[in-house]
């Protein structure tokens, strides 16, 4: 049972705030930002992290049912492995209690605060009654204020929330909308967010507030991750979300954290 509740947590997913703190920290050092709490960051990212864990689990657990029909997802844990859903409640209460503990111990209240916007929005998104994922609202909810509230996370941690540009923070929003409705499959969507992303990246670069490598660690993996995701809507659609899942969850979280520790030490 343990086994399958940590598989729940999708570890590699963490590769998300991975990639939303490095790109925060890349603002820092290149405004030649003296980090004076490298540990504390490095706190932050595993709490977010943590926090998402349990997060994810929930979401598996509300989305039982669904993705028992889904093959796309039968890899998931709950499927491969049934517990009962008192356990998995606990579990997930566990975790969540123990990351707002710790961070109320140690953290800056505004990083709590985010945390606690983060839990808020992906309650509101996945647990009935209100669930915004069957409105049209999912796509608002999901990981485009996701990516948004990681990047917020880090950057109170560097005692700046602007610390990252606004228009940053847009195309961040929009870049992950547009990643949403393309694994979703909605394709009229995702011609239509994903030129507004490409029109705010277009003016970001030429207004300098993005640099050619902020623009590869924001786009790049993200990017790669999106062709297999795009081209699932016409071809092979199970074997190319395979594809942009270990690009983007496995073999980018190992470059990012590379990165981070390199940039914080």
């Amino acid at each position: 049972m343990i086994k399958t509740l940590i598989k729940s947590t999708r570890i590699t997913w963490a590769s998300k705030t991975v990639n939303m703190y490095l790109l925060a920290l890349t603002y820092a050092y290149f405004t030649n930002l003296t980090l004076k709490n490298p540990y504390e960051i490095l706190g932050g990212l595993f709490l977010v992290s943590l926090l998402w864990g349990a997060l994810y689990s929930l979401n598996d657990l509300t989305d039982l049912e669904l993705d028992m029909n889904d093959v796309t997802k039968k890899g998931r844990a709950f499927i491969q492995n049934s517990i009962e859903k008192k356990w998995v409640m606990l579990f997930c209460g566990f975790v969540i209690t123990a990351v707002f503990l710790i961070s109320f111990a140690f953290m800056k209240p505004v990083f709590t605060l985010i945390m606690a916007l983060m839990l808020l929005n992906q309650v509101l998104y996945t647990v009935p009654p209100i669930r915004l994922k069957d409105t049209l609202l999912a796509p608002f909810a999901s990981t485009a204020t996701n990516s948004v509230l990681r990047i917020a996370s880090c950057c109170v941690l560097l005692d700046n929330i602007f610390l990252v540009p606004m228009s940053v923070y847009f195309f961040m929003y929009m870049a992950g909308m547009a990643t949403y409705v393309m694994y979703k499959s909605k394709m009229g969507q995702a011609s239509v967010v994903g030129t507004v992303a490409g029109a705010t990246l277009i003016y970001i670069l030429y207004s300098g507030t993005m640099n050619l490598v902020q623009f590869a660690i924001a786009v790049l993996p993200a990017f790669l991750a999106a062709i297999p995701l795009y081209l699932s809507l016409f071809i092979q659609k199970d074997a190319m979300m395979y594809v942009a899942d270990r690009l983007y969850h496995q073999v980018a979280l190992v470059f990012f954290l590379i990165c981070i520790l390199y940039i914080i030490f």
